[in-house]
């Protein structure tokens, strides 16, 4: 599932005429590239969350030669990410498999398919890929006295964050909100349940949220 609903105004003026998963990178859209990954971890069908310009969205997946079966579904109105979650599980073909999520602004270099073998070795209901924190500036550190001691130190060892890539058991999806951020309500309500799991890796992951975002990604992936 590629969540690609939201309207990524930190992105423009690239965002101004499409959805964020829709700018290029290499030749080719955003969403082409997770479709690609989703489809070499051996994920047969694609469900595309959409909103913000869904029509550029659904366009290029009724035209595009893919891998995999794709198929979008369009909020009629905001639903944030856990209700375009919720609203697209609803589209999946085996609702009692496994699945795979991911945002649609995610560069992630890692194999989805280590992501899946340790999310069925914890048997959790959810596992999030934690990746190192990209903090360009870096972290401010301050003494004991309160002043700051270095400006742009970098993160602590081991320190990891969301990377927004998630492999989901059936069972999540009644858990799911039917509008709001599943950030904010189902992974709290899973962490005191003891049902999420932590993935963690150091391969390349990137957040496409800033226009130096894009053009870092793109200097990197160049051919």
């Amino acid at each position: 599932m590629i969540l690609a609903g939201g309207r990524g105004g930190r992105l423009a003026p690239y965002t101004d005429l499409c959805p964020k998963p829709m700018v290029e990178v290499n030749g080719a859209p955003l969403l082409r590239h997770q479709i690609d990954r989703f489809a070499a971890a051996g994920v047969e069908t694609v469900v595309v969350s959409a909103g913000y310009r869904s029509q550029v969205i659904t366009d290029y997946v009724r035209t595009a030669a893919l891998p995999v079966r794709t198929t979008v579904v369009v909020e009629d109105l905001p639903l944030g990410r856990g209700g375009g979650l919720k609203l697209a599980a609803r589209a999946l073909p085996a609702p009692r498999e496994p699945w795979f999520a991911v945002y649609g602004d995610i560069w992630a270099e890692f194999p989805l398919t280590a992501l899946a073998a340790h999310h069925v070795r914890c048997g959790a209901l959810a596992t999030v890929a934690l990746v190192p924190p990209r903090l360009p500036h870096g972290t401010v550190v301050c003494d004991a006295g309160g002043r700051v001691a270095e400006l742009a130190a970098p993160p602590p060892p081991g320190c990891t964050v969301n990377g927004g890539v998630y492999a989901f058991a059936p069972g999540v999806v009644p858990l799911l909100p039917d509008e709001g951020d599943h950030a904010d309500t189902t992974l709290p309500h899973l962490v005191r349940l003891g049902q999420l799991a932590g993935y963690r890796t150091d391969g390349f992951w990137c957040a496409v949220n800033t226009p130096g975002d894009l053009r870092e990604l793109r200097a990197r992936v160049a051919p």
